[in-house]
């Protein structure tokens, strides 16, 4: 188009419209996008700081939404860390994860539980029809690889046993840390939750 207008083929009177459609469009097209930075070892500590989490990711792209035909392999893993009397930390425990890259987002409780929220490149493309059904995920806004199922925070909470993900205001899941079981809350008008 910029092309075009250099040859003269939009009058001035046009190309402000253009500009101005363009211009609204961006913010959309930009909350749309699908930019992901390539997955890395991250960790992430307890509140007390007695456990840590090293996520490696993994090489299974093949496994996530439209990469079908990629490399499949190692699923994401998890190193988990305790600190010893010395305060240095010592390897506990290692598990493959359920998510073929990387997880977006992960918690580590203070009693060394772990939860993970999405995989890389794919929000909420995982088991997310265990927690809505099919009109309402269709209802959240889509991408091209992803589904923003979610606004708001995500924490373990003070009691470090359950894990809220906001899915928008007044709106939260409340998942067990230590068993996986999750509750839908919802403020009701007399605020109740």
């Amino acid at each position: 188009m910029i092309w075009a207008f250099r040859r003269g083929k939009f009058s001035g009177v046009e190309m402000n419209r253009l500009v101005l459609v363009l211009l609204l469009l961006a913010p959309a097209a930009a909350a749309y996008a699908d930019d992901w930075a390539a997955p890395a070892t991250r960790e992430a500590f307890s509140q007390s700081r007695e456990y840590f989490v090293r996520v490696v990711p993994g090489e299974s792209i093949g496994d996530t939404y439209g990469f079908a035909g990629e490399k499949k392999g190692r699923y994401a893993s998890a190193e988990f860390y305790r600190r010893a009397p010395d305060r240095s930390y010592r390897l506990v425990a290692e598990a493959s994860l359920l998510n073929p890259v990387a997880p977006v987002e992960f918690f580590v409780a203070d009693g060394g539980h772990l939860a993970t929220l999405d995989n890389w490149h794919n929000v909420g493309y995982y088991e997310l029809n265990d927690l809505f059904q099919a009109t309402e995920i269709q209802g959240f806004p889509h991408s091209v690889s992803s589904i923003r199922w979610r606004t708001g925070p995500v924490y373990i909470r003070q009691d470090q046993k359950t894990l809220l993900v906001t899915v928008k205001p007044g709106v939260d899941f409340l998942f067990g840390m230590e068993t996986g079981q999750y509750k839908y809350c919802e403020f009701e008008k007399a605020r109740r939750y």
